[in-house]
């Protein structure tokens, strides 16, 4: 017990030593803090763009597809804050800095979140809060105990959904170490899939991004139970309400991804 406690100040530590880190130049920090808020205003814009030109997309109206937008700018921004960082990993493993993160007394994955933590995506994270804030406040949603309950767990699920991918992915530069194109495509890709209702997709694609890889469960049903609505692709109305657990499997088998790659790493020698 008393090694754990020691711990906890080792990690409060490195990330004070971040703060000041990237506070110390205030203009660059401003001007980063402002400039990164813009990824998560282009698709906000992108949405609202899309309805001047159409009443509905897939079937929803703007107010509706809105409350899909906020969940899943909140969770990915906050993800990606908190820990979209572990994307360096393949720096670490080419340069032999992962070396040195194991042979601390420290576990190494909080370790490589802290070393870089992106403060300047603070901004981008409470601007996707903000905008969650303003769609549900204006969706007409009915509210019960229940939807206020599940306005506040789905986007916290998205968090560990989103960040449980972030690691996944980035644990193939353990075997590969050029592997950034294929985790962008799950992360960022991932965003985007989930910022649109799951009835604008068809096919395969559909299937395996919505069901397969879970993406579908993170904003669309959860919109779906705080709307009241009938899931159009035909699952039962629970499903909206239970989405959030998919946050569960995500974290094991991210778990899985990283304990194994730490194992298959072999040192650089550097």
């Amino acid at each position: 017990m008393a090694e754990r406690t020691g711990v906890l100040p080792a990690y409060l530590a490195l990330l004070r030593g971040q703060a000041r880190s990237q506070a110390s130049y205030r203009a660059s920090f401003v001007v980063d803090l402002l400039g990164n808020v813009g990824a998560t205003v282009f698709d906000v814009v992108t949405v609202l763009v899309l309805f001047r030109v159409t009443g509905t997309l897939g079937g929803f109206d703007r107010r509706e597809a809105m409350v899909m937008v906020g969940i899943s700018a909140a969770a990915f921004a906050a993800a990606d804050l908190a820990v979209g960082n572990i994307e360096r990993l393949r720096q670490y493993v080419r340069t032999g800095l992962l070396d040195a993160v194991l042979v601390r007394p420290l576990s190494a994955l909080p370790q490589l979140l802290l070393m870089e933590l992106p403060l300047r995506k603070t901004l981008r994270a409470l601007f996707g809060v903000a905008v969650l804030v303003v769609a549900v406040a204006t969706a007409g949603i009915d509210w019960t105990p229940a939807r206020a309950v599940l306005v506040v767990a789905a986007p916290l699920a998205g968090v560990v959904f989103f960040g449980s991918i972030f690691v996944a992915t980035a644990s193939l530069a353990f075997w590969w170490i050029d592997s950034g194109e294929i985790g962008a495509a799950f992360t960022y890709g991932g965003r985007d899939f989930t910022t649109y209702p799951m009835t604008v997709y068809s096919g395969w694609f559909r299937t395996v991004f919505t069901y397969g890889l879970g993406f579908g469960f993170v904003a669309y049903y959860p919109t779906l139970a705080l709307l009241g609505r009938a899931d159009p692709l035909g699952l039962p109305d629970w499903v909206g309400w239970a989405a959030p657990g998919v946050a569960l499997p995500a974290v094991v088998v991210a778990g899985l991804f990283w304990r194994t790659g730490v194992r298959h790493y072999r040192s650089t020698g550097s």
